[in-house]
């Protein structure tokens, strides 16, 4: 049985960075689809009942959250290593 190398500090948080980022585009991306789905597909009477009303006010929120955790999940440099010689 061969040894792996350790991952470094950088390694482990660019991969826990890119799972996040899977598991939050999945979650919207399946939100989204379950909105459009039920927009499309299924028979809508001409008024807006309560039962929907309840869950576009529900989803919008959610679906606020996710692409703001999403955003700054992708946006944060916590792994940009600082040059401790400006001079480099």
């Amino acid at each position: 049985m061969t040894r792996k190398e350790r991952l470094t500090e950088e390694q482990l948080n660019t991969r826990l960075r890119f799972v996040i980022g899977v598991v939050l585009a999945s979650v919207l991306a399946g939100t989204m689809g379950s909105v459009l789905y039920s927009l499309i597909y299924v028979t809508q009477p001409m008024e807006q009942s309560p039962n929907d009303k309840a869950f576009f006010d529900l989803i919008t929120p959610i679906a606020t959250f996710l692409v703001g955790t999403l955003s700054g999940v992708m946006i944060s440099n916590s792994n940009i290593k600082k040059d401790k010689d400006p001079e480099k």
